[in-house]
């Protein structure tokens, strides 16, 4: 962490936000203790100092370890559009702490998704995983994430050794705080290595349980916010959640303070440029800060050259001059993220995108991350948004889809679905952590299709004057000898083979209301490509009479009705 830790003056969070905060947690009531799933003490009530070997020291996701306790600035974070000097690209600019790292917001807002989907009844808004996030690491250090959502170096809380903090002896064998004494809070959600045992979560599909990526951490503290079925949307149970997550009164008031901030606006910023916390919940100056990075050994000084006597004064104890002490060598500048060095996006070879309602695209949606020498950037997330007024979603039902590229540099997006709304809408391509110009490709959806039509019986359709026929009309739908499911058509009663206007006499159908109609609109074959219309009625007339269907994609039956007397 390259922010400094000053100590927190007194009277330093007395602020609006916090006042807010503060109340909301007074009219709420003091939430009443429970017990999670291993035993542990959970918020409303001092906790006892626990078993060392178990990690039963403050009982919380963090083991209570230390925190930011920077608060939310007063002025409002609602940003107003700008146009990008380089791009022309409209994006957001707001206050700077109400910026939130590209891939991170993608993070809380995936996990939130998530959570709606498994546990709805939690209610979880995203902007409480961000101002815990904001609360325990600053946004994942700024946002230095890769492009998979892993930081660039380990998160990590002080060693649990119960000098000012709780003793929490070591329960993963260092495997991820590298402490094989102690345990150290982890990662953008600083889990302790116990409670991340079992309330890790693969976030974004990679197969691991990862403490340091984002994702990860993003979705297990969702799920960990969610546990006993609480509803989040009830204040009272919010606060219990979040003094389970870390045992503190100040803690609670901080968090529920950027959650009202970033509940009033925020916008994506690159990664690596969030806004760093400065303050520590930690008020032991010998103690080590939380969250940080192991410190970097300090170069050794250059130990100082002995005097000599001058040649030819004997005796003399006059010193020779001293060379000047070497300086230290600057720091290597960090190099650049992949992310960093795009310069743009193009396209890679994506075809015609074009579907029957109800059908996957045959093409993909693919580009390419560029540098500015046109080379291909591998490692960098593009996200892949469906816009426009449409149900067609990706593989797997969502809107949004973020897919890392390859070695040379390609994202290809997942399939594409048609729903049953025909007509064109986009689907963007953006590098996310950058802003730069994106990539817009039109996709169509067109009506489900017949090309052939058939009655599902021979029997004559006949009928006496003022009757009704016997037998309705039935018939049957398909397209390229398949089933034609979910197809419109229309029925009218016409004139003659040669005039397909309207007849105005001769057999008819009834409305809802018993009236005479000639013309059906809105019909629709079934899943097996049936239609089946309604019962058929004849007036005074005579003769033969023609009825005819047409389907979308150009099917076409004409089926003859006849009207006669009865045979004496």
């Amino acid at each position: 962490m390259a922010a400094h830790f000053g100590r927190l003056r007194k009277g330093a969070t007395t602020t609006a936000v916090a006042a807010v905060a503060v109340a909301a947690l007074s009219a709420s009531q003091a939430p009443g203790v429970t017990t999670d799933d291993l035993g542990r003490q959970a918020a409303g009530a001092a906790q006892p100092s626990g078993d060392a070997k178990t990690g039963g020291a403050g009982g919380g996701a963090t083991g209570d370890s230390p925190y930011y306790t920077d608060l939310p600035p007063l002025k409002s974070p609602n940003p107003s559009p700008s146009a990008s000097p380089t791009t022309g690209t409209t994006v957001s600019v707001g206050e700077a702490e109400a910026g939130i790292p590209a891939t991170v917001l993608d993070a809380y807002k995936k996990a939130e998704a998530e959570l709606r989907a498994s546990k709805p009844g939690c209610n979880l808004p995203w902007q409480l995983l961000a101002a815990i996030g904001k609360v325990e690491s600053g946004q994942a250090r700024g946002g230095r994430v890769d492009a998979s959502g892993t930081t660039y170096s380990p998160i990590l809380g002080p060693k649990l050794d119960g000098n000012g903090f709780a003793l929490i002896a070591d329960t993963d064998h260092g495997a991820y705080d590298g402490d094989p004494a102690y345990d150290r809070a982890v990662g953008p959600m600083q889990f302790i290595p116990s409670t991340w045992a079992w309330a890790g979560r693969d976030g974004n599909g990679d197969g691991k349980k990862d403490p340091n990526n984002v994702y990860d951490a993003a979705l297990a503290a969702g799920h960990y916010l969610c546990r006993f079925d609480r509803d989040l949307s009830v204040q009272s149970q919010m606060n219990a959640a979040i003094l389970n997550y870390n045992n503190s009164t100040e803690y609670l008031n901080t968090v529920l303070s950027w959650l009202e901030y970033y509940r009033k606006g925020t916008h994506e910023v690159p990664d690596g440029t969030g806004t760093l916390p400065s303050h520590s919940s930690n008020s032991d100056p010998g103690a080590s800060p939380s969250p940080t990075t192991p410190a970097t050994p300090s170069t050794p000084s250059t130990p100082r050259t002995p005097s000599t006597p001058k040649p030819g004064g004997a005796g003399s104890t006059s010193p020779t001059p001293k060379p000047p002490a070497p300086s230290s060598p600057a720091p290597s500048p960090t190099p650049p993220t992949p992310t960093q060095t795009v310069d743009h996006l193009e396209d890679a070879n994506t075809g015609k995108l074009t579907a029957t309602a109800g059908s996957a695209f045959g093409t993909k949606v693919a580009v390419r991350a560029e540098s500015k020498a046109s080379k291909g950037v591998a490692k960098v997330r593009v996200r892949f948004t469906i816009i426009g007024d449409t149900d067609a979603t990706f593989t797997g039902g969502e809107s949004v889809a973020t897919v890392v590229t390859g070695s040379a540099g390609t994202a290809t997006a997942p399939a594409l679905v048609a729903g049953e709304k025909t007509g064109d809408f986009t689907v963007r391509a953006t590098v996310v952590g950058r802003v730069l110009g994106g990539l817009d490709y039109t996709a169509t959806v067109t009506p489900r299709q017949a090309d052939t039509l058939t009655r599902t019986s021979d029997t004559a359709l006949t009928c006496v004057p003022g009757g009704e026929f016997a037998d309705q009309v039935e018939l049957k739908a398909t397209y390229k000898g398949a089933v034609a499911g979910k197809v419109a058509a229309t029925a009218t009663l016409i004139k003659s083979a040669d005039d397909a206007t309207e007849n105005d006499k001769g057999p008819y159908f009834k409305d809802v209301d018993g009236k005479t109609i000639r013309t059906l609109t809105d019909l629709t074959t079934d899943a097996d490509g049936v239609l089946k219309l309604p019962k058929l009625y004849a007036d005074d007339a005579t003769g033969t009479f023609l009825l005819r269907v047409n389907t979308a994609g150009g099917a076409v039956l004409t089926v003859e009705l006849k009207v006669a007397a009865a045979a004496s």
